[in-house]
């Protein structure tokens, strides 16, 4: 079992790595805590939501949100809060988000609206989520003009990610999780695919916590994080959600090399090093597999909720990979007909 701290001034909590990895979660549930509202989803496993055993002393109940990224959405979390006030939860009680990254943004979106903000554990049951989603306190839900434009930045008590949960999770969904993993690939260098799954997940769980630990709220280094993510994000929204998050993202990744190639900023040696690690050593599409329209693209991303002034990018460069604002659109578009098939 290996366990990982996301260091933040006086609210510091761990990440437990490892098969029956859940066992631990009692240790997590804050003291004050006399009541638990598991948020989940239809198809979580049994041991991954059925949860008393692991909380003694505590009254646990279960509320189901809908599967998909229509049910990640404003009226989810207006059913979410009615069912905490349903069962009295308080403040000092505990939600717990059991599931994949969809359900770890609306649980901690939940509980960081609930009472003004509620303590929140998740059980991630998804590589994507351990990994990636159900780390560093970004929560939230979608509108129909764009991904994850209404949330908030709460932090959880503590994050559990069993890898027994993986056994049950079909191809694609281990897929999106690599496709957030192929972005610290670049972040850091450093050759994932050469540790056991439970060194992998951990790496990139101390990679994410030591970027979230230097900027919490995302108003400089953490916007790293977002490497891949803009055409990404948009892909998720034009597409309606027909490519899935981490394949939108690795997809995402070669267009942002694509971009910096023609900025100016790398050559087209590294280009080619984006592409080769995507799809030969993580197994994923470079390229998208449905149609898209650029002029729908290069609108989404102007609204992408990271945009600070015009269109804003991760990209890469001689000092390794930055956030550039106000990309000209039409070199984004120049790089957008030359990548789309």
């Amino acid at each position: 079992m290996r366990r990982v701290t996301v260091p933040l001034p006086d609210r510091s909590y761990e990440v437990v790595v490892g098969s029956g990895a859940v066992a631990a979660l009692g240790d997590l549930i804050p003291a004050s805590a006399q009541r638990a509202v598991v948020v989940t989803q239809p198809g979580i496993p049994s041991q991954f939501r059925e949860l008393a055993a692991y909380v003694p002393g505590v009254a646990v109940d279960v509320v189901e949100i809908g599967v998909g990224e229509v049910a990640k959405s404003l009226n989810t979390i207006q059913q979410v809060t009615q069912s905490f006030a349903g069962v009295g939860l308080t403040r000092n009680d505990v939600v717990i988000g059991a599931g994949g990254g969809m359900v770890t943004d609306v649980a901690g979106f939940a509980a960081a609206s609930w009472h003004r903000g509620t303590a929140v554990v998740h059980v991630s049951t998804s590589l994507l989520g351990m990994v990636d989603a159900a780390i560093g306190g970004k929560t939230g839900v979608n509108l129909p003009e764009g991904k994850n434009l209404v949330g908030a930045f709460w932090q959880p008590s503590g994050v559990v990610c069993d890898l027994a949960a993986l056994a049950t999770l079909p191809p694609r969904e281990m897929r999106c999780g690599l496709g957030e993993m192929a972005k610290y690939h670049f972040l850091t260098g450093d050759d994932l695919l050469a540790l056991d799954l439970d060194e992998r997940i951990a790496r990139c769980v101390e990679i994410k916590a030591e970027i979230v630990a230097a900027d919490e709220r995302e108003g400089g280094r953490r916007a790293l994080l977002n490497y891949g993510h803009t055409l990404a994000h948009a892909l998720e929204t034009a597409t309606d959600h027909d490519l899935a998050h981490g394949e939108a993202v690795a997809i995402g990744l070669v267009f942002a090399a694509e971009l910096a190639y023609e900025l100016g900023r790398i050559d087209a040696g590294r280009v080619d090093e984006h592409r080769a690690v995507v799809a030969r050593e993580y197994d994923l599409m470079t390229t998208p597999s449905v149609d898209v329209d650029i002029d729908e693209l290069v609108a989404l991303m102007h609204r992408d909720k990271k945009a600070i002034a015009g269109l804003t990018f991760a990209l890469d460069g001689s000092n390794g990979i930055e956030v550039v604002t106000g990309v000209d659109e039409q070199r984004v578009r120049s790089a957008l007909e030359r990548f789309l098939p």
